[in-house]
């Protein structure tokens, strides 16, 4: 099968399109997917530049994010067969080979059905962002209706997600965008207040939002000096969330303030062989399918490129404008 590969660590140049043997079932609950799409996350680029988790075969197939068709199905499966559309998170960062390929073999509870709603580029774009948005939200900061909530850099993979979400269980959304175009997509999706971040203050934006009270949780989805500089902004006994590594910031304010400071790492589940916490995940794909279905939530294709391009998709993320998600797709299906 043709499969993009990471030979070693390196800049986007590094990736190169193989054929590569195909995998085939293991498992008793083992589905073989020949995969349509494969989602592009900035997490792929890092461990690019600067190597995986370790534990896999060589050359690194990276990618986590995966859509396609059940090809062959295990004898104990029973929640999907053969001709069946599904999406799912899995492999991609080098404990077992990831989906810039076209074949794939997941365990059946990692998966998900693809919703029908949506091409296989738009499935293939969701199950990170969602699956990371959705714990970052609900499982880490518990998020409730009525709450205001401030998600940083609202138009990006995780952001428009995220802005989704919480509108859609009646929290109120405040969100930073770099660009008018990007205040217009999170607009969209849900966020009534939009901060111009290069322009404004978004810490004095989002009080003078919540009427001096300050928001009950802040999403960073940045980095760490957003995460320290967003205590002021929260309210007091509030809560921030992180996908980050908070390493070198003071915590003084939120301590000032009784503030809860959570960290988020979706990936841990697939690194640790979590399997709980991976079926909760698919669980969460299952929701997000539910919520598509009924126009509740969609996802954000900033474009699409031939599994051959991989390098190109990389490219893009990396220069750190892109709004929504890259996608790469195997055929034409």
């Amino acid at each position: 099968m043709k499969a993009v590969v990471m030979p070693q660590p390196g800049d986007a140049g590094v990736l190169e399109q193989r054929d590569v043997p195909e995998p085939s079932i293991e498992g008793n609950r083992d589905l073989l997917i020949r995969l349509k799409a494969a989602g592009v996350n900035p997490v792929d680029t890092k461990m690019r530049a600067g190597g995986t988790y370790g534990g896999g075969s060589e050359p690194v197939i990276l990618g986590c994010d995966g859509a396609g068709v059940v090809e062959e199905a295990g004898y104990g499966c029973s929640r999907f067969k053969t001709g069946d559309e599904v999406y799912f998170f899995n492999g991609g960062i080098g404990t077992v080979p990831g989906n810039y390929a076209e074949l794939a073999v997941v365990d059946e509870r990692w998966v998900a059905p693809k919703p029908p709603a949506l091409s296989f580029a738009e499935a293939a774009a969701l199950p990170l962002v969602s699956i990371t948005a959705w714990e970052a939200l609900f499982d880490r900061a518990d998020l409730q209706p009525d709450e205001r909530v401030l998600i940083h850099a609202g138009a990006g993979g995780v952001g428009h997600v995220a802005c989704q979400l919480a509108r859609d269980i009646g929290a109120r959304v405040a969100t930073t965008v770099a660009s008018e175009a990007k205040a217009e997509l999170a607009g969209a999706l849900g966020a009534e207040l939009t901060i111009p971040y290069r322009e404004a203050d978004f810490v004095e934006a989002a009080l003078e939002w919540s009427r001096g009270h300050g928001v009950d949780v802040a999403f960073d989805t940045v980095g760490p000096p957003i995460l320290e500089a967003g205590f002021p902004a929260v309210a007091f006994y509030g809560r921030s969330v992180t996908l980050l590594d908070p390493k070198g910031i003071s915590l003084k304010e939120a301590r000032l303030r009784n503030q809860g400071v959570f960290l988020e790492l979706m990936l841990s589940p697939l690194l640790f062989g979590l399997d709980h916490a991976r079926e909760h995940q698919a669980w969460i794909l299952g929701e997000c399918a539910r919520l598509v279905q009924e126009d509740r939530l969609r996802v954000h294709l900033a474009r699409t490129l031939p599994l051959a391009e991989a390098a190109e998709a990389h490219r893009l993320i990396e220069e750190g404008h892109t709004t929504g998600k890259i996608v790469l797709t195997m055929d034409e299906g």
